[in-house]
């Protein structure tokens, strides 16, 4: 690890945490959520959040074969339609300096989300790809992620 950035700006991680806790309290779907967040760190090629969120969407339920094929999640018939629109938005909103972010990415949140529904999902975009950031660029240790959801028992976390 470059430097433990949750102790030289805890004013940062508390906003962060912040953020997060807004977005957990949206109302979109948990899995979808992971969905997302795995996605996004796929994108950004972040290890450490791929192995965190890789972990937590397996101790919620996720089916496995849904985590493998999620790069190719066009190509796949098991993701919802909300899943669908809102991995197009995640890549494109990731990849915005290439995408602009363009209306056939958000059109289709207009007719499977509300407006705060689409508030949330853009928040958590912009969430994941901080953490992406501060885990990339700081080098966050990789591998020791344990899930608070792990044992949960029906995996609803």
């Amino acid at each position: 690890m470059r430097l433990d950035y949750a102790k030289a700006q805890p004013d940062g991680y508390r906003a962060m945490l912040g953020l997060e806790r807004a977005v957990a309290g949206g109302g979109l779907e948990p899995d979808l959520l992971e969905l997302v967040k795995t996605r996004a760190s796929q994108l950004n090629g972040c290890a450490f959040c791929l192995d965190m969120h890789s972990k937590d969407a397996r101790a919620r339920g996720i089916d496995e074969q849904r985590l493998h094929v999620l790069a190719a999640w066009r190509e796949a018939p098991f993701y919802s339609a909300r899943e669908r629109a809102a991995l197009a938005w995640c890549e494109a909103l990731t990849l915005v300096s290439q995408t602009g972010a363009p209306d056939d990415a958000y059109e289709p949140l207009l007719e499977l989300f509300d407006e705060a529904e689409i508030a949330t999902l853009t928040f958590a975009i912009v969430a994941i790809n901080g953490w992406n950031r501060l885990a990339v660029g700081l080098r966050s240790p990789v591998g020791d992620y344990v899930s608070p959801y792990a044992g949960a028992g029906d995996g609803a976390g």
